[in-house]
């Protein structure tokens, strides 16, 4: 065989340039929307359950510097996501509300997948921190569509068993 030959079964077939760029661009732009989705999500989740959000406890909570927390509260404020009040801390704007909804909606979906193909909750909550911010529209409908369809019960989807395998789908 020639190396030519050799050479062309070896390798993959990329895509076409402009479909290849908006893949990564889209990532990029994920990668960039997920940091502020993750931090309009905890402080609504803040306000929730302490009444208010404090740089500091966003800072702990997300594991990062005091400062980097306040840089990025900048960024949301700047992008009209939150506003602060002196010495009250961080409250979110009804747009910094209403992403911080969608996010949390989407994070729930994406657990639920997880979890009916048999991922152990804890570790489908820390995987969907990731994911949750890079699957489509259309991805997250097929997700919802999947858990909705008849026949697939909500307390068939249990975490794996003891004995290392995976629920079963109940069939009606």
């Amino acid at each position: 065989m020639s190396r030519n030959a050799r050479d062309k079964r070896n390798t993959t077939e990329l895509p076409p340039e402009l479909t290849q760029a908006r893949r990564f661009g889209k990532t990029r732009s994920a990668q960039s929307r997920a940091l502020l989705e993750d931090y309009v999500e905890l402080i609504a989740d803040l306000l929730a359950t302490a009444g208010e959000a404090r740089p500091t406890d966003i800072a702990r909570r997300l594991g990062v510097s005091h400062a980097t927390a306040i840089n990025t509260i900048s960024r949301l404020k700047r992008e009209g996501l939150a506003k602060g009040l002196p010495y009250r801390g961080v409250f979110l704007t009804d747009t910094g509300q209403a992403l911080a909804e969608r996010t949390r909606a989407r994070h729930r979906i994406v657990v639920d997948v997880l979890v009916a193909l048999g991922v152990p909750t804890e570790i489908a909550e820390a995987d969907a921190e990731g994911i949750e911010h890079h699957v489509s529209e259309v991805t997250l409908k097929a997700f919802t569509h999947f858990l909705q369809t008849p026949g697939f019960q909500r307390s068939s989807r249990k975490a794996l068993s003891s004995s290392g395998t995976s629920p079963s789908r109940t069939l009606a």
